[in-house]
């Protein structure tokens, strides 16, 4: 009876460092995916910061262009009459959570980028676009640096005005269908007076 009870025991110790071990793989799995959907979200919300502070530049009245001297001016534009606005809000950063981001500064520039206050090590390592190739290499989230340059994709620039077509367009022109000629109709051969009789058809006398 005490055997049976000592093998009871230890299949219950090894039933619960199994499930101990299932449930650890299944957390690493699920931090592991968590982590990924939060690059996702970071590479969306560096280029949402990016392409307001290329609308910032572009936009600027005057010459010579200006970056922001901060993210608030992205909210709320004070160089216009009218207050503009190139962002929605100042986005959270998915890797720390919280709405502090680390700025990249040009002096007497300003803002031209900025990149997550993360020192984790990213998981992606390829695969992103030609203008992050360099994220590839970085060591912590800090790396990713979304920085606008000028010229580049984001910012406004005119659109060159379309040609309007005229109105009368030269279209290939449908070949006319030859139409036919009136022709008179043969006029019915006079037929021996034998044949004359026979025909069943009337034939008109002759001029």
């Amino acid at each position: 009876m005490c055997v049976e009870k000592g093998f009871t025991y230890i299949w219950m110790l090894f039933a619960v460092a199994l499930t101990g071990v299932v449930l650890a793989g299944a957390g690493q799995l699920w931090q592991t995916e968590a982590r990924r959907e939060k690059e996702v979200e970071l590479l969306f919300t560096g280029e949402q910061f990016r392409q307001a502070i290329g609308s910032y530049y572009e936009n600027s009245p005057g010459m010579p262009k200006r970056f922001p001297d901060s993210l608030e001016k992205l909210l709320a534009d004070d160089r216009f009459p009218i207050v503009r606005r190139h962002f929605r809000k100042i986005f959270l950063d998915p890797m720390t959570g919280r709405a502090e981001w680390g700025l990249i500064r040009k002096p007497g520039i300003g803002i031209v980028g900025v990149h997550s206050l993360s020192v984790q090590k990213p998981f992606k390592r390829a695969n992103f676009h030609e203008r992050y190739a360099t994220f590839a290499d970085a060591v912590s989230y800090q790396g990713w640096e979304f920085v606008y340059l000028p010229g580049e994709a984001g910012g406004s620039s005119p659109q060159p005005d379309s040609q309007s077509q005229p109105q009368s367009q030269i279209k290939p022109q449908q070949q006319a269908q030859p139409q036919l000629e009136s022709q008179p109709l043969p006029r019915p051969e006079r037929l021996p007076p034998r044949e004359q009789e026979l025909s069943p058809f009337p034939v008109s006398p002759g001029p």
